[in-house]
């Protein structure tokens, strides 16, 4: 029997509340935001009077699909022709006290995110949620492997730890080397980074001579790349640190989490349905999907009220499991796998959809393989697109790779239909280091082909 602790739940009713009740409390939020958000953003009225909605047409649970979706590139559309932040504000910008950005949809103009004092309130809550689940207490030390900028990242997950009552450790911009000696010194609990920098502290303490494995750490909490839930990743990360990882996933658009492991860890992440309506639907056809099948997720999220976001398309790709796969209480369905990957990160190869996600998730089954780099180009003699995977190799497992080599080649092969990979050997700190979102993929490939 899995064990149940006195103190499990971060909101008890709420997270326990039967799915009758949760699925009323959802439509009845959604109501209140729907008229909220036609009544003060001009990007959602205009949106809702094209699509001849209103929101006194919210009945039952099936009307949600009267609701318009709206897009990224809508949003930005909006921010470029009223700047700087358009027409999808509630409220005045002058009640706003932060200001967050993430890259655009063209590159060349961020996407601007306010919050008020009121919204940063409810994003810490969101990441209390994930933080207490995995066990987290007023008597860790938190150590936050982070450099707090325009990037939202972790921002939330620090004032959470501080409404927990933990100790918080900020690290801002310190080098990776100063960031392992406060960790150690400090006697930190709690790690909190994307799963791409938790390797590399391990790797530089390492040189350093440090052993992490014996820190004080027993949890690292893990947010902003897919990996965070890939088994071969996690199990290189808890080997290196002998502590155990939980995921999570957030973004700018909604300014905190929407899913978290619990300790029970059923192979996917609660989705937090008291905050949030997550839908999922087929990314070509709006259909929507059921239970065990993988599709678009649509994010309708409650808290942040400056930025009203309903049915907003993320581009994630998820699977949608009941609650009842997972032993721990909650009522919250489950994110199998977390974010599987994304829409927009698919890749075709003569032919054969290749996925960043899932070459890493056979990169990481090799323990020996430090770092590695996914390239895209085009074959200059016949024009044709090829992929290559370079491998930089852990200092002392040099002499693995001639075995490696074929080996990873076949599975790579064997996972995308038999489209031949290319392997390659890069040299001892070629390959680029990352803190926050690993950027392995490289595209090379002239443009048209």
């Amino acid at each position: 029997m899995p064990q149940i602790w006195p103190d499990e739940y971060w909101n008890p009713k709420n997270e326990t509340m039967p799915r009758e009740r949760l699925r009323a409390l959802q439509l009845g939020k959604l109501r209140d935001l729907c008229a909220w958000a036609e009544a003060r953003s001009v990007f959602h009225r205009e949106r809702f009077e094209k699509a001849r909605f209103s929101a006194d047409q919210l009945r039952t649970w099936d009307d949600i699909r009267r609701i318009p979706m709206m897009t990224r590139e809508e949003w930005m559309a909006s921010q470029a022709e009223r700047p700087p932040y358009g027409t999808l504000p509630a409220a005045n910008p002058e009640v706003a006290i932060r200001l967050h950005t993430t890259s655009g949809t063209t590159g060349k103009m961020p996407l601007r995110a306010m919050d008020s004092m009121r919204d940063w309130e409810w994003i810490s809550e969101c990441w209390a949620y994930g933080f207490h689940a995995m066990g987290v207490r007023s008597r860790d030390t938190v150590f936050i492997a982070f450099s707090y900028a325009q990037f939202i990242g972790f921002w939330g997950a620090h004032y959470a730890n501080e409404k927990l009552g933990a100790m918080v450790i900020p690290s801002g911009s310190l080098p990776t080397e100063q960031r392992i000696k406060l960790v150690i010194e400090n006697g930190a609990t709690v790690l909190c980074a994307t799963p791409t920098y938790v390797l590399r502290l391990a790797e530089v303490g390492r040189q350093m001579g440090i052993d992490v494995a014996g820190s004080r750490v027993e949890r690292i909490i893990l947010s902003g790349e897919p990996s965070g839930s890939v088994p071969a990743v996690r199990r290189q990360i808890e080997s290196a640190w002998n502590a155990r990882c939980g995921d999570t996933a957030g973004m700018t658009e909604i300014g905190t989490i929407f899913m978290f492991e619990c300790r029970q860890q059923p192979g996917g992440a609660h989705i937090l349905e008291d905050h949030f309506i997550e839908e999922v639907i087929d990314p070509e056809t709006g259909r929507p999907c059921g239970y065990g099948e993988k599709g678009e997720r649509v994010c309708t999220s409650f808290g942040r009220g400056i930025l009203p976001l309903i049915r907003y398309r993320s581009c994630d790709i998820v699977e949608k499991r009941p609650h009842t796969d997972c032993p721990c209480g909650r009522t919250f369905d489950i994110y199998h796998g977390g974010i599987q990957t994304r829409v927009d990160d698919m890749h075709k190869i003569r032919g054969t959809n290749v996925y960043p996600r899932a070459v890493e998730a056979i990169v990481r089954e090799h323990g020996e393989i430090d770092e590695f780099q996914l390239v895209l180009h085009t074959h200059e003699a016949s024009g044709r697109d090829e992929v290559t995977v370079r491998c930089e190799m852990k200092k002392g497992q040099e002499a693995a790779w001639p075995a490696l080599y074929p080996a990873l080649q076949k599975e790579l092969a064997e996972s995308h239909e038999n489209l031949r990979f290319n392997v390659e050997l890069a040299a001892a700190g070629e390959l680029p280091r990352f803190e926050l979102k690993a950027k392995r993929l490289v595209d090379k490939r002239r443009k048209g082909s």
